[in-house]
């Protein structure tokens, strides 16, 4: 036909399968839907299409539209903590640094993975001079000894706190040129993401809360804030997780406890943050794209079952020191939840534990050997936890009420309006049975005196902040007002 614009089949198809690829994929529904200044619904001939994929988006008003799961090979059993000699032959390493603590150092874990070395001829030095709840000057003076004994890879043989400064230690061995803030979470550091691999790290948790073994994070205190960050990154994740029920048989009761509601928290904050394409900005780069992304249809199976679990197990787990299945399964518990929380992200109440924690008013909690005053993570996370689930339940009502049926609830007559009511109910009611448990932060030494600075230790937490639902996180005045309700309504529950 005189003046028709041919077009050959080969290109027709791909202009085909673009228009099919923005019509169908969601969510969202098309790259364009997620920025507020696009109106047309997508390329309306092949010109266009072409046009539309080489003008470059402004991602920083996009909302995300991919999601990635990353986690750590994890092997789980009894006994399983021997095999870690043959592992480190299998990676080909000669030189190992076993990173613990002074307590774990004598335990029977350390002892298996000395032996599993000896057996292999793998050499290796300890450094057992871990701080639980590691303040950045402790990690600072632990990077230093890595670089010293330059090893090939590392074994970490602790709970959160070891597995933390153990990937601090193998991240700065690696790219020892690096000043200390520029892989540290904006905005109190440059936020800079990991260029390349670590060595490998084999982590051997003692404890069953953080899931630092499937991990990409590791958290420290930074004293001159007066509050905690840290550092994420997918490369930053143990190469593998050893996770032996054995090896928390050792754990006081208060351990169990505090460490378990970690767990309860990690689960019920990945379940609940706000969906992975509601999240801003899109990455212009997928190294860019955070570790924290948003609740998914992935860690969703992780994080609900870690729940239901931890609602189950962790009650016989505080009780009964002989209730082995039940500290096998929060030890599982923690794994899954790791999973789930390592990809999903967590929210408020981390957030706002970052503070509690670095501002201690002089509390130390029942149970635990140490000598400082110490909040432990999983205390400072659940005091506010009966709160905050009350504030973001109107967000996702059925996902707040899905969360209340783990905990036992009728939730078949509950209108959508009481769901976040109805949770922070549950959540009080668990806390207070599961006992010795602080009952809001005036028990922690806090009082109202306290909530501005606790609110401004908050903030920098943009990270963790910007995957709660209902938080204000583009008006720093409303978030401000938002997050003092919280903290005087945690006050006491």
């Amino acid at each position: 036909m005189p003046g028709a614009i041919r077009i050959s089949p080969t290109r027709a198809a791909r202009a085909t399968s673009l228009l099919r690829t923005v019509q169908f994929t969601h969510p969202p529904s098309c790259p364009c839907h997620s920025n507020p200044a696009h109106h047309h619904h997508g390329p309306r001939s092949v010109h266009e299409a072409r046009r539309h994929l080489a003008t470059p988006l402004d991602t920083s008003r996009q909302k995300e539209y991919a999601f990635e799961m990353a986690a750590s090979s994890i092997r789980f059993g009894p006994g399983c903590t021997k095999e870690v000699g043959m592992d480190f032959t299998n990676l080909g390493a000669k030189r190992v640094m076993i990173v613990t603590d002074g307590n774990v150092a004598k335990l029977d874990a350390m002892r298996q993975v000395v032996e599993g070395l000896e057996t292999e001829g793998v050499a290796y030095e300890v450094f057992d001079k871990v701080r639980v709840e590691p303040k950045d000057s402790s990690i600072r003076e632990a990077i230093e000894v890595g670089k010293r004994y330059k090893p090939d890879a590392w074994l970490a043989v602790g709970g959160g706190s070891v597995i933390d400064t153990a990937k601090l230690m193998n991240l700065y061995e690696t790219f020892p040129e690096a000043d200390f803030f520029d892989f540290v979470n904006a905005p109190l550091g440059k936020g800079m993401p990991i260029p390349g691999k670590l060595k490998p790290l084999i982590a051997v948790p003692t404890t069953a809360g953080t899931g630092s073994e499937t991990t990409g994070t590791a958290i420290f205190d930074l004293v001159s804030k007066r509050a905690k960050t840290g550092i994420a990154h997918r490369n930053l994740k143990p190469t593998l997780g050893i996770v032996d029920p054995l090896n928390t048989r050792t754990m006081p009761s208060a351990v169990h406890a505090s460490s378990g509601l970690d767990v309860l928290c990690h689960s019920l904050e990945s379940w609940t943050a706000i969906p992975f394409y509601e999240r801003i900005p899109r990455p212009a780069n997928p190294i860019q794209r955070p570790a924290y992304q948003g609740a998914n249809p992935i860690s969703d199976i992780f994080s609900l079952k870690a729940l239901k679990d931890t609602v189950k197990y962790l009650p016989r787990a505080v009780k009964d020191p002989e209730d082995h299945e039940a500290q096998s399964q929060m030890l599982l518990a923690a794994t899954l939840a790791g999973v789930g929380f390592g990809n999903a992200g967590v929210h408020l109440c981390h957030g706002m534990s970052y503070p509690i924690s670095g501002q201690n008013p002089g509390y130390k909690h029942p149970g635990y050997q140490v000598s400082q005053n110490i909040i432990p993570h999983g205390v400072s996370v659940a005091v506010t936890a009966p709160a905050v689930f009350k504030f973001t339940g109107a967000s996702n009502p059925d996902r707040h009420l899905a969360a209340a049926e783990c905990f036992g609830v009728d939730i078949s007559n509950v209108k959508q309006e009481s769901a976040g009511e109805v949770l922070s109910e549950a959540l009080a009611n668990f806390l207070v049975k599961l006992g010795d448990q602080p009952r809001g932060l005036k028990h922690l030494g806090f009082g109202r005196e306290h909530v501005d600075q606790l609110v401004e230790g908050t903030i920098p937490q943009a990270r963790v902040l910007m995957l709660a639902p209902s938080l204000e996180t583009q008006d720093v005045d409303a978030e401000r007002e938002q997050l003092r309700g919280l903290f005087e309504e945690a006050m006491e529950y």
